[in-house]
């Protein structure tokens, strides 16, 4: 059990290297598709960090939470794409 613990750590530790990188992307990205793209990915680091803390804490209902935040990412990088497209959301 000890080895999954240090092993949880590291991948926390990468998820949140992962999502500063995002951070600095969304905030500096030189245009709106590298801003959409580095949203995507953090919403795809925090389903990991909700699948991780779900294994080590042993609750199932937070999977089903990590589920629902990937469809929700899923649906509202399509609508952006849309927008960015130029295109209505009903086309």
């Amino acid at each position: 059990m000890m080895l999954f613990d240090a092993a949880a750590i590291y991948l926390l530790a990468g998820l949140l290297l992962c999502s500063a990188l995002c951070l600095y992307r969304i905030a500096r990205g030189p245009t709106a598709p590298d801003r959409m793209a580095a949203v995507d990915i953090l919403g795809t680091v925090v389903v990991g960090f909700v699948a991780i803390v779900t294994v080590t804490s042993g609750k199932e209902y937070l999977l089903t939470v990590a589920i629902v935040w990937a469809m929700v990412s899923f649906v509202g990088t399509l609508a952006l794409s849309k927008y960015l497209a130029g295109k209505r959301l009903d086309e």
